[in-house]
């Protein structure tokens, strides 16, 4: 695709939406777009006038859905041994698709898409383009081929090898929430096509547009339309959907909730990066203050908040709140503003619901407000989303640990919220056991250049996606590492050969025997 016709798969263009001319958003299935017969009007998160037309599947449109998807067979479209010439079409669409991306016009029509349907900076909105754009181009070529590499081992005689294979489930499903539109669902997807497999795709409604207009793109880009369906209905139905179309595999990226139903019901098909209640650690040695503090604004306040690897509680150890550390924490956070969307609308969560988790917060001993903890001003959002300012609320360390606070403390709560505590260099076994305890273990970061306290903190834990040194951070999910969550067998990962072959492929293993048969063989009983 040539600079000329780049946005030539575009419907819709991110500052047309709006109420005088709403965009009405497809749903795909056997390579056709069409909408349905129900559809929902959403309302703009900035200003509450509905801006985009969504079609609901209901019960009587599953069975083409269904018939679609049981229509792969368990051994995929292709494998090591059928249909190879397809890794090599993966190849020849990743390289398409990410040049296209790169193209000025095309990032920023994707940048702007998303900012329109999920608040947040350009740059952060920019990011999300990048890494999409650079996980593409990662697996151009050779390279979808290269994740199916398979291994050979000897045999106990002549003509006998074992040959371990990367194998496709066939017939999966993908379902992904609202705060990454793009970068989360079509890694996934690519991931889950490059393997072999037929997938069909459900993004959380209120940002499906994204998704809908990456895949028009794809298809420009030489994506076979058959390989990929794209629905847009509520939880219900597609809970009825998998249910009934069962899919060897589905992949869900939300809410710990979801997440165990699913698990239920699917029974255990099923591959999870649900919630993330993140820690950082900052160790005893202080260095490069004023970079950390910025460090821990992004990781807090980013995109509202709205990451599963966001800044949930910061353990400071006590050198660094001797240095006004808090204090730098609140005038970076003063400095965001909802006319450049450094701070904006909570998609998932009430300015209410979080006012009261704060006030709960407030009746523990020795709590306090940090800074903010109050509603956003001069807006338009409307209140079905929340709208406060970034929000730090001190927690006393033995208080957390008390059995009758630690549910509370520990709650993710999906917006601009944050819980800050101390410690001393003794009290390191507390924080340690205030990890242990919790539940989800995605994302970490350990301030320090201090050995030893890094062994002992790193040895002691097992967030899957763990940063460590001065730099560290909480939230990060680039191309060039894994994403994804430890300890938990049906954790799912993104972005790596490594992740894409846990997720999307399993083992079988082949063992060859071709002979001869030895010359002195005879029949026995045994």
């Amino acid at each position: 695709m040539d600079s000329s016709s780049a946005l030539a798969f575009a419907t819709v263009y991110p500052d047309d939406l709006s109420t005088a001319h709403p965009y009405q958003v497809e749903n795909l299935v056997r390579g056709r777009w069409g909408k349905s017969l129900k559809s929902s009007k959403l309302p703009d998160p900035l200003n509450g006038g509905e801006f985009i037309t969504v079609p609901e599947a209901t019960g009587h449109e599953l069975p083409e859905y269904i018939e679609s998807l049981q229509s792969c067979p368990k051994s995929g479209l292709h494998n090591p041994l059928k249909n190879p010439e397809r890794y090599l079409l993966y190849g020849d669409i990743s390289a398409r698709a990410a040049s296209s991306l790169k193209h000025r016009e095309v990032g920023h029509f994707f940048a702007r898409l998303i900012q329109r349907v999920s608040p947040k900076s350009y740059q952060q909105a920019q990011a999300e383009v990048t890494v999409t754009q650079k996980f593409l181009e990662n697996f151009s070529g050779d390279q979808v081929r290269f994740l199916a590499k398979s291994f050979a081992a000897p045999g106990n005689h002549l003509g006998q090898q074992s040959i371990g294979y990367r194998w496709p489930y066939g017939p999966v499903a993908i379902i992904t929430p609202f705060n990454f539109p793009l970068e989360i669902p079509v890694l996934q997807l690519m991931g889950a096509l490059y393997m072999g497999n037929k997938a069909l795709v459900k993004v959380d409604s209120k940002v499906s547009v994204v998704m809908e207009q990456m895949l028009r793109l794809l298809h420009a880009c030489g994506l076979p339309p058959n390989d990929t369906d794209f629905i847009n209905c509520d939880g219900p139905v597609m809970n009825k959907l998998l249910v009934e179309a069962k899919p060897s595999m589905t992949l869900f990226t939300g809410s710990s909730r979801v997440a165990e139903k699913l698990a239920l019901d699917l029974k255990g098909r099923i591959k999870l990066e649900d919630a993330g209640f993140d820690w950082k650690i900052l160790g005893p040695d202080v260095n490069e203050i004023d970079y950390v503090a910025w460090v821990c604004d992004q990781d807090a306040y980013a995109c509202s908040g709205q990451k599963c690897s966001a800044q949930s509680i910061l353990f400071m150890h006590e050198n660094w709140s001797s240095r006004n550390f808090v204090e730098k924490l609140k005038q970076l956070a003063a400095k965001r503003k909802l006319d450049d969307l450094t701070i904006g609308p909570v998609l998932t969560v009430t300015t209410k619901t979080m006012l009261d988790h704060m006030e709960k917060l407030l009746s523990i001993p020795g709590s306090s407000v940090a800074f903010g903890g109050k509603p956003l001003e001069n807006h338009s959002i409307p209140d079905v989303y929340g709208a406060i300012e970034p929000t730090a609320i001190f927690v006393p360390l033995k208080e957390i640990l008390k059995d009758e606070h630690f549910d509370l403390v520990t709650k993710e709560i999906f917006g601009p919220f944050q819980v800050i505590t101390e410690f001393k260099q003794c009290e390191l076994p507390l924080v340690l056991r205030a990890c242990e305890r919790m539940h989800a273990h995605l994302t970490a970061a350990v301030v320090s250049n201090d050995v030893e306290f890094l062994q002992e903190v790193l040895g002691e834990t097992v967030n899957g996606t763990t940063y460590a040194g001065i730099r560290a951070r909480t939230t990060g999910a680039p191309q060039n590492h894994w994403f994804g969550p430890a300890g938990d067998p049906l954790g799912a990962g993104i972005g790596t050969p490594e992740a894409i072959k846990l997720v999307w492929s399993c083992h079988r293993e082949i063992i060859q025997d071709f002979g001869p048969v030895p010359k002195n063989w005879t029949s026995t009983t045994s």
